[in-house]
């Protein structure tokens, strides 16, 4: 663990650990040389002695830092220091999308298409750079402040997959693909599938798979079917459902090809919700039995394996290139990909099986036979012949409907007056774009319509509006159809509705949510919420009760009436204050209460052996049988010595800098280095001062005060935009009352 003051390289000074897990901590440091903050990945030592693994745990990085895109954190750098290996990232303030789902229950449904469509189009840019992520879920994915989303940990997790690891270091079983689960072959499709787990949870508030054990959960991902998020969330529209059961489809086939597709429909959702226009892959029987999956399967999920593939196949022209992968991960075309799966895979034929008995399966093989025997010749004319006939096709029911509507006018419009308008979209080289039509949008629909024309949505104001609904977009301030510079603000004014509506509280369902919950739904509806409680037989501790008035309009406040829970199974906290232990433990179990943890501080008051402090107040009401942590004095702390040095000393910087020293500037910083229990430490001495090549600079200090304990260090004078360090003058540390 990295502690706080330490430097790495000499540029990166470690402020704070800010997270950490199975494979790695995370800090928030400094970069000195860009004065800038970053977060910083540090690989845990378990992880650092397979070469193998750190070489391609730096490849990947890698490949992940070429990647640029707004819905994609930024890796900026990949180091190797000695035994520290450390990814160097973009450091963004906000929440993930897992706590964020926790803290809201679950999500409603223009946030979760809005996030779903930043996620996709991080995960498209991955795609086309030939990046396949294979650990998308809501822990790697981060809402920042301004509401801006973000996919982590690209090209992370295929490094980890490489190695035998612990189920806490990939802690993403929940939401892997089948193909995955089974240790098999997996493509830009499994994310997909993981982005539609990741939606389901949106909605839905939990994953679809749960078990008591990451195998049972692998083996539902490849068994169970799938349960319609509509039968948890009744709200959830039918296109965004489809959306989300395409993207989880068992079989890759039968999915989204691309992460395009999938941004497309979603899109399409946010304009009609309930229009059921998702296009299911044919060939799919969700009514037909659950098959068990073979020992051989399961044998290999259990030990984490992969099935080898045939290295013959060629690339496919419809996936983006993937980087080339060990044999076991060589890409295969979707249509031998799926002859593949379906002649050696047990799981892939079990639904034909099922379906059609010997029979159909004796009739499928002679037709597969048959096929093979068409002449390849004859096959492609027919085939040339199929496509001239739809395009025929298409075209003329093109041309009746534009005909019928009245937009199709022959000669009515000359053809040079779109010229200019040719011209002008070719003089914007790429660095404009189109300003979209946000008006009448929700703000949810409007943001991601402004994301996909490269540009960052926000709300200059909130006004009432009798005539549009609360949450729409009233009017934006750059003209729509209007040239503007990519990835620029986009400013718009939104609708709170009319100033006295009247809410509908019954389908807010406060009742059974948590204080914490109902209050912030009250907020969002605009109302203004207070909390009385009242012990009940029926509803658990800290939840709504019931709501009062029964009506409503916006502004109004709303009462909430929270569970104390059953009346008799409360008690009273005793004080365990400047009690004995002994007597403050008799003191909890005569309330009907137990003692919880127990730590000891020093005390230059309290007595050695009673009570410092307790963690339930005094007074309050809690169930029986809850645990109280208290603290017990020490008594009065140790005195500790100070190790204290002392220096005066003049640095003439021209020395250094050479003729002319009188002309050059220089950033210096004055620090203390220590070597403290094996690591170094950094003291700020004196802050970064600006002076001249000629400036005398005095080194001196009476009272530099040292790590306890230790008698040496240095002092050093840094060149702060280099890092440089221009003088060091040894130190001896001595004790001191």
């Amino acid at each position: 663990m990295l502690r706080p003051g330490t430097f790495l390289q000499d540029r990166y000074e470690i402020i704070e650990r800010i997270g950490s897990g199975g494979m790695s901590d995370v800090y928030k440091a400094k970069c000195h040389k860009l004065n800038r903050m970053v977060a910083i990945k540090v690989l845990k030592e378990e992880f650092c002695s397979d070469a193998n693994f750190i070489a391609k745990f730096k490849m990947e990085a890698q490949s992940a830092a070429g990647l640029a895109h707004p819905n994609i954190v930024s890796v900026y750098d990949v180091v190797d220091e000695g035994s520290l290996h450390y990814i160097v990232m973009e450091l963004v303030e906000g929440i993930t999308l897992k706590n964020y789902i926790a803290k809201k229950g679950k999500l409603e449904i223009q946030e979760t298409i809005g996030i779903a469509i930043q996620v996709a189009q991080g995960i498209a840019a991955a795609h086309d750079q030939n990046i396949v992520h294979r650990d998308i879920k809501p822990q790697n994915i981060i809402i920042s402040r301004d509401g801006k989303v973000k996919v982590a940990d690209f090209g992370i997790a295929k490094a980890v997959s490489a190695q035998t690891t612990t189920t806490a270091a990939i802690g993403s079983v929940h939401y892997i693909s089948p193909e995955q689960a089974r240790g098999g072959y997996s493509d830009a499709r499994s994310d997909i599938y993981s982005l539609g787990i990741t939606m389901y949870e949106m909605v839905t508030g939990h994953v679809p798979f749960e078990g008591d054990n990451t195998v049972a959960v692998a083996l539902a991902h490849l068994e169970e079917p799938i349960t319609p998020p509509s039968s948890f969330n009744p709200k959830i529209p039918v296109s965004l459902e489809k959306i989300i059961l395409k993207c989880t489809e068992k079989k890759p086939e039968f999915r989204y090809n691309t992460a395009i597709e999938v941004i497309n429909d979603l899109r399409h959702a946010l304009i009609e919700p309930d229009v059921d226009f998702v296009k299911m892959v044919s060939g799919v029987d969700n009514t037909a039995p659950t098959r068990p999956i073979s020992s051989e399967e399961l044998a290999l999920i259990r030990e984490g394996s992969r099935k080898d593939t045939d290295p013959g196949h060629k690339e496919s022209s419809r996936e983006p290139e993937l980087p080339k992968e060990p044999q076991k991960e060589i890409l295969l075309p979707f249509e031998d990909t799926k002859r593949k799966y379906r002649e050696d895979d047990a799981y892939f034929s079990y639904g034909e099986e099922e379906r059609g008995g010997r029979k159909r399966r004796s009739q499928g093989s002679k037709r597969r036979e048959m096929d093979e025997d068409v002449n390849p010749q004859i096959e492609k004319i027919l085939t040339g012949l199929g496509i001239f006939v739809a395009i025929l096709f298409v075209a003329g029911a093109i041309f009746l409907i534009a005909k019928v509507s009245g937009l199709l006018q022959m000669g009515s419009v000359p053809s040079q007056e779109t010229t200019p308008a040719v011209e002008e979209s070719q003089e914007t080289d790429g660095t404009k774009t189109e300003m979209p039509k946000l008006e009448g949008l929700s703000v949810e629909a409007a943001e991601a319509l402004a994301a996909e024309s490269d540009l960052e949505l926000h709300v200059r104001e909130y006004v009432d509006s009798e005539d549009v609904e609360a949450g729409v977009v009233l009017s934006q301030e750059q003209e729509e159809g209007a040239l503007v510079e990519k990835y620029s603000d986009v400013y718009v004014t939104v609708s709170n509705g009319p100033k006295n509506a009247p809410v509908d509280l019954a389908s807010l369902e406060l009742a059974g949510q948590t204080e914490a919950q109902a209050r912030q739904i009250l907020e969002d509806a605009g109302l203004v919420a207070s909390v009385t409680t009242e012990y009940s037989d029926t509803v658990e501790q800290g939840k709504v009760i019931r709501y009062e008035p029964e009506t409503a309009n916006k502004g109004d406040e709303v009462t909430l009436i929270v569970s104390n829970g059953s009346e008799n199974t409360m008690t009273i906290v005793p004080s365990l204050l400047n009690k004995p232990e002994e007597e403050a433990i008799a003191l909890l179990v005569e309330s009907g209460l137990v003692p919880g943890t127990t730590n000891v501080d020093a005390s230059n008051t309290v007595p050695k052996g009673y009570v410092l402090s307790q963690e339930a107040p005094a007074g309050t009401a809690i169930a029986r049988g809850s645990a109280v942590g208290y603290v017990i004095s020490s008594g009065p702390a140790e005195s500790r010595q100070r190790y204290v040095a002392a220096i005066n000393e003049t640095f003439d910087p021209s020395s250094l800098v050479g003729p002319g020293s009188g002309s050059v500037s220089l950033e210096i910083a004055i620090r203390l280095k220590q070597v403290v229990d094996g690591s170094v430490e950094y003291t700020p001495l004196m802050p970064a001062t600006e002076v001249t090549g000629s400036t005398l600079i005095p080194v001196s200090f009476s009272n530099i005060e040292g790590a306890s304990g230790v008698t040496s260090g240095e002092l050093e004078i840094v060149n702060v935009e280099t890092g440089e360090i221009l003088k060091s003058y040894p130190l001896t540390f001595f004790p001191q009352e």
